[in-house]
């Protein structure tokens, strides 16, 4: 395999050094050192920084056409043609800056790019820049009680009244509704249609009357999920993406977006990394646990399936270079990199032993808690885009052409 790059791409990883290192300095990384960087709960939505600097910054980058490359220049985008080893330099650069990267998240990764392929011109004018630049915070309205895996059996309904909808129904495990301005929903606007005919994709103002947010406390003590719920929650006619009743079409597009946000090899990698900066400090019986043969044979385990899902990011990149099919593997980061940060967070804790059980932020636990938060986080991690059942099953149906499961 030979990850060189050529004279090109290389003179354009020294024309983004130079603007990062002019517009992105010593102070500003001194003074926010972890800016934007991926963590479990921000790659679930959440966790967003506004920050006026950093906005700034993101500003100057979008107009060198750095960030939102797929995003066109009159939605507030970068709009460059697609280019896969111009996005791998871009993201290793920025990193290596610690400057402000493109927002992580359920509007930003998901929403604005669905906007682009699915809703119209209006809809992107009105919420893509906003939500590039995190003015607008958003949040997913998909599962309900009884509609989770099977989401197509979803019943919030939707009834034409005017020129407005009148929404009634319930979402559940809605993550981050408390603090978003904005929800994407499906809802049903078709109830006499067969199931995934008949629903409709929404746009929703969270400030509308009629809705109720519930926080809903987690193991971790926080409460990002919530319930919410709607009684007759007005909503005017043009809310809704793409063709009314096409729904669930337009949730393909979004549902790509996520599996493409999570299954990303590079929130594995810094947790691992922060595992090993861990190990190399925590002491058990006088020795760094680092030197215990038992967990460097658990490591250099962890760290074989790391480096197999990062070279197989590089075969896909590329792919994409290649604009080829993927095939298979483009159908197995999601599921291998969601279980790789709960191998990395499992060890974490097996290493912590009672010090894992101080709540996350008091001052006495290690690294704050992070990884007893990222341990618990795990299951929410899994479970997005599709549950891991779900996705065995994708790999074995559509990538091996296994039968299909007997469903009935």
């Amino acid at each position: 395999m030979n990850l060189s790059y050529s004279k090109e791409y290389e003179d354009f990883r020294h024309e983004v050094r130079s603007f990062l290192d002019e517009n992105w300095t010593d102070a500003d990384r001194a003074s926010a050192p972890e800016a934007d960087l991926q963590t479990v709960r921000g790659a679930m939505g959440g966790g967003i920084r506004k920050d006026q600097r950093a906005t700034e910054f993101r500003k100057k980058a979008i107009a060198r056409g750095y960030l939102y490359r797929r995003i066109p220049r009159r939605f507030g985008g970068g709009e460059q043609p697609p280019d896969a080893l111009k996005a791998t330099i871009l993201a290793e650069e920025f990193r290596r800056a610690k400057a402000p990267f493109e927002i992580m998240g359920q509007g930003a990764s998901m929403l604005a790019p669905t906007l682009v392929e699915k809703g119209s011109e209006e809809q992107c004018q009105k919420y893509v820049e906003s939500t590039l630049l995190g003015h607008t915070a958003w949040c997913q309205g998909y599962s309900e009680p009884g509609a989770g895996s099977d989401l197509a059996s979803l019943r919030t309904s939707a009834v034409l009244e005017g020129d407005h909808w009148v929404i009634n129904g319930q979402k559940i495990w809605t993550s981050n509704a408390q603090e978003a301005d904005m929800m994407f929903a499906l809802i049903r606007t078709e109830p006499d249609k067969p199931q995934h005919d008949g629903i409709s994709y929404f746009l929703i103002d969270m400030k509308t009357e009629g809705i109720d947010v519930r926080p809903l406390r987690q193991m971790t003590g926080e409460a990002d999920f919530n319930e919410v719920f709607f009684d007759n929650v007005r909503v005017p006619v043009d809310s809704i993406v793409g063709e009314r009743g096409e729904g669930w079409l337009v949730s393909r597009s979004t549902l790509k977006h996520e599996r493409a946000l999570i299954g990303n090899a590079s929130l594995a990698r810094r947790t691992f990394d922060g595992l090993i900066a861990m190990a190399q400090v925590i002491e058990v019986r006088g020795e760094k646990v680092i030197d215990d043969p038992v967990i460097r044979d658990r490591i250099s385990t962890i760290e074989a399936d790391l480096l197999a899902a990062e070279y197989n990011g590089y075969r896909l990149l590329t792919t994409r270079a290649k604009k080829a099919d993927a095939g298979l593997s483009g159908l197995v980061p999601k599921l291998h990199s969601t279980n790789l940060v709960y191998k990395v967070s499992k060890l974490a804790m097996d290493i912590l032993n009672d010090r894992g059980l101080c709540a996350p932020g008091e001052a006495i636990a290690p690294d704050m808690g992070g990884f007893s938060t990222a341990y618990m986080w795990y299951w929410g991690m899994a479970l997005g885009g599709g549950a891991p059942n779900i996705q065995r099953n994708i790999i074995g149906e559509r990538g091996l052409g296994l039968p299909r499961d007997d469903r009935n």
